[in-house]
């Protein structure tokens, strides 16, 4: 390395002061610091409560009256759908609440997100229609009994 600097005397190259040979680190004792085991360190924990299984067991249980109707299948299915149809219509109807109560948004922000969700919950209604036009046919070849089940649990 002096012979670069004997070539060019602006490099200067530093020298590392007391530098020990590899052969003295073999040498030293490891300290326990350096040789422990890492810590393992565990993912996230996730801790359910009882009432998150209470709203899980309820959501489950939410079309159990439907389940225990004794209707036919397609007839099941159609009442489970207008049902997650209302839902979300309803959950679309508080977001725009929100939307119309919020302070801090501008006035082209405001009627951009009061469009898109005037716009989801329009689709949202002509596929509750499409349901309720098909629960209509299939309760015309039911019973008496069956209908009025059917048209309760379309409440």
């Amino acid at each position: 390395m002096s012979v670069i600097a004997a070539y060019n005397p602006s490099i200067r190259i530093p020298t590392v002061p007391n530098a020990n040979p590899i052969t003295e680190l073999k040498e030293q004792a490891p300290t326990d610091e350096t040789t422990a085991a890492p810590k393992v360190v565990e993912g996230v924990k996730v801790t359910i409560s009882g009432e998150a299984f209470k709203a899980a067991g309820a959501a489950k249980s939410s079309n159990a009256d439907i389940d225990d109707s004794g209707l036919d299948d397609n007839v099941k299915q159609v009442l489970k759908m207008i049902r997650q149809l209302k839902q979300q219509i309803a959950e679309k109807q508080a977001e725009l609440a929100a939307v119309a109560a919020a302070n801090n948004l501008s006035p082209e922000e405001a009627r951009a997100r009061t469009s898109a969700l005037q716009s989801e919950i329009s689709s949202l209604q002509a596929g509750l229609m499409s349901a309720q036009t098909s629960l209509a046919k299939s309760m015309k070849g039911m019973s008496a009994e069956d209908s009025m089940k059917a048209a309760s649990l379309s409440m």
